[in-house]
């Protein structure tokens, strides 16, 4: 059987892993002003639009996703003739229209494709499953990554489906943004007074850095830490911590809000890396996608993993 797997551009993935697994990006539009750009996962778009547009004015940002009848077109021209089944894995239902615009899209989708099909010398069903993977950017990577490797190991199509909703509900996202006072421009944007004026001038003042966390469809704070540097080292110390405990897949998947160099220059960067390696982990990192830089600033840190039930301690 042939499987595909689709995304959404606010998965943080490495390009050359979406291209090598040929995993199909539904893009999230971004508009600043009267710039445009459709995030496909470009990284060198993604930065150059970050260099002259997002550093000034992203929390103005406007994100339009792949609206249902995008979607619907998508699927029946191209993916219900190179595939039998698809898992379409998308960002927390709670933080976009994605989710809702494919679960639409898969009901049409699924009453028009057999002539489509039959027309390409297809005669067997075809079949779509929306799975929300209840987390956001980098911790939406972690479901990506296991449905290439469950596939890439022939695993059946119910053996996968059970596996990655069962993973949804054990991923952790952790983000920590570099300034407050962005977090709280973009929240007044989206409409949201989660992020005060007072608390973003006292976490400025004192550089106190918030670490966000999404689990299970909700993003909250769990801890403030002191410094964007030593707070990175703190998550990284953290998550090294939970790579040695054992972690539900071997994956610590990396998402930044810049050049890739930066991160690597942070502290607790390379011993995390260093542990990965013993522990048999593989390490992925990739440039934050445009559609999470909005959100949470240039140069935010995102780290995503499964992991069983524990709470963040620094």
């Amino acid at each position: 059987m042939r499987i595909g797997i689709v995304v959404d551009s606010a998965c943080d993935l490495p390009a050359d892993f979406i291209r090598q697994h040929n995993l199909v990006v539904l893009p999230i539009t971004v508009r600043i002003g009267d710039a445009i750009l459709a995030d496909h996962r470009d990284e060198e778009a993604t930065l150059e639009f970050l260099r002259t547009h997002v550093a000034e004015r992203g929390h103005e940002a406007q994100t339009t996703p792949f609206s249902v009848v995008q979607i619907r077109d998508l699927f029946l021209q191209r993916l219900a003739i190179d595939y039998d089944h698809v898992f379409c894995l998308t960002i927390s239902r709670l933080r976009s229209q994605i989710h809702d615009n494919a679960m639409q899209a898969s009901f049409a989708i699924l009453n028009d494709y057999k002539p489509i099909r039959q027309a390409a010398g297809h005669t067997s069903p075809f079949a779509l499953r929306v799975i929300d993977t209840l987390n956001v950017f980098a911790g939406q990577g972690v479901a990506a990554i296991e449905a290439v490797r469950l596939r890439d190991a022939g695993e059946s199509v119910a053996r996968i489906r059970t596996s990655l909703e069962a993973l949804a509900e054990n991923t952790y996202g952790y983000m920590i943004p570099r300034d407050l006072y962005y977090l709280r421009a973009r929240a007044r944007t989206k409409g949201d007074r989660s992020v005060g004026l007072l608390s973003a001038a006292l976490g400025s003042a004192l550089d106190i850095k918030p670490v966000l966390r999404a689990y299970r469809g909700v993003t909250e704070p769990v801890a403030k830490l002191k410094g964007f540097e030593p707070s990175a080292q703190k998550l990284f110390e953290f998550t090294g911590q939970k790579v040695r405990e054992g972690l539900l897949t071997p994956v610590v998947n990396l998402g930044y809000g810049g050049e890739l160099a930066e991160l690597h220059d942070l502290p607790g960067y390379a011993r995390l890396r260093q542990t990965c390696e013993e522990h048999g982990v593989r390490l992925y990192e990739s440039v934050m996608s445009l559609t999470g830089m909005v959100n949470v600033g240039k140069g935010a840190l995102g780290v995503g993993f499964a992991a069983p039930p524990h709470t963040f301690s620094a």
